[in-house]
């Protein structure tokens, strides 16, 4: 039977993580047994649409919600991403009303839960949790935070991990060069780049000196409203420390096969983030799924994910503390690799093609009982 899926989400060309997620599962889900339509979430009327979006919900515009609502209408099931920003009004409060016009069952898939919402955050999720017929959470951490926080049923919470893709083999033997301490993804205050930056200064000191990359755009949102200031910050930082050697940026944004490569090219994973608040980390289920060592502040994923040995998790604005981490991987074979067969152990569950079996599989348990109504 041909399930019609519908998925409400940032979408392609758009650069973001929420946009890239919609993009993968949905191409992880097969044709043959599906039809996909894609309502895709804007600020503003755009005229870019790749033929499987159907529908734009613009921040603002009744008119497009309705249409959006009406299309979603067409098919079996909706999967609707959420985070706060990516909707229109105060907190996004407008995906309530998208959430009130939607007749089929409605998948809900978080991104964000709060440590400590505002009371109108809390209002929001409650509102969109009570309007979901099913709800994904990303982690373990992300559902046992939102039951602790929320009234919901515990049957409606299934936990599906991020998804990634799988790339070429990484490199486990000695490589030419200098070693290369990755980070990528959309930069922005909060990254925490800053304390690998100063990492760099207790690793001058090794035969072969590291080379620390970082690697994304800007985010949108932060680029709209403070232009480079952030970028700007830390390469002036670089100078000022004498690092111009050890530290490079790369601005360009990298579609799925340059991030395969870039991530082949890493000795190590480095996510400093300054966010004890975050509960998932695209970049960080890649960086596992590539079987590479993780050096991580310790953010719920990272604590989680980490856990099995596939990396080390430090303080967070820590420095020395990374660099001491760091130093362990680039210097210690042994320790290295069994992170790299931690890694390995647990990649298999984080490929798409297994993150979106297991969609399918929600799929077909949520649209059991209308079934059996007939």
């Amino acid at each position: 039977m041909t399930v019609r899926y519908s998925f409400v989400s940032t979408y392609p060309p758009t650069q973001c993580g929420l946009a890239t997620f919609t993009a993968s599962l949905r191409a992880a889900i097969p044709a043959d047994d599906a039809e996909h339509r894609v309502i895709r979430l804007t600020d503003e009327p755009r005229d870019d649409s790749p033929s499987e979006v159907v529908a734009d919900l613009v921040a603002g515009d009744p008119a497009s919600l309705r249409r959006a609502a009406g299309e979603i209408n067409l098919t079996d099931v909706t999967i609707v991403q959420h985070e706060y920003g990516i909707y229109g009004g105060p907190d996004g409060e407008e995906v309530l009303a998208l959430l009130d016009a939607i007749r089929v069952p409605r998948i809900l898939v978080l991104h964000t839960v709060p440590i400590t919402p505002t009371w109108r955050q809390q209002w929001v999720l409650q509102s969109v949790l009570d309007r979901s017929e099913t709800v994904v959470l990303l982690t373990d951490a992300a559902r046992d935070r939102l039951a602790s926080q929320y009234q919901i049923p515990p049957s409606k919470l299934h936990v599906i991990p991020h998804g990634a893709h799988q790339v070429g083999p990484v490199p486990t033997g000695p490589r030419p060069g200098r070693p290369i301490i990755l980070t990528w993804g959309l930069l922005g205050p909060g990254k925490g780049i800053e304390w690998g930056i100063d990492a760099m200064r207790e690793l001058r000191d090794l035969d072969q000196p590291p080379l620390y990359l970082v690697a994304g755009q800007t985010h949108p949102k932060v680029l709209a409203h403070e232009g480079e200031a952030y970028r700007d910050r830390l390469e002036a930082r670089v100078r000022r420390n004498g690092l111009k050697e050890y530290v490079h940026f790369d601005s360009r944004y990298h579609d799925t096969a340059s991030l395969s490569r870039l991530i082949t090219s890493a000795e190590v994973v480095l996510l400093p983030y300054d966010s004890p608040d975050q509960i998932t980390s695209g970049v960080l289920t890649e960086a596992v799924a590539a079987f590479l060592p993780v050096v991580a502040t310790p953010f719920p994923h990272a604590v989680e994910l980490l856990s099995t040995g596939a990396g080390q998790v430090v303080p967070h604005r820590d420095s020395v503390a990374i660099a001491a981490a760091l130093r362990v991987v680039l210097t210690q074979g042994a320790a290295a690799s069994r992170m790299r067969e931690a890694a390995a152990r647990t990649a298999p569950t984080l490929h798409w093609p297994t993150v979106a079996t297991r969609y399918r599989r929600l799929v077909a348990e949520t649209l059991l009982p209308s079934s059996l109504i007939g």
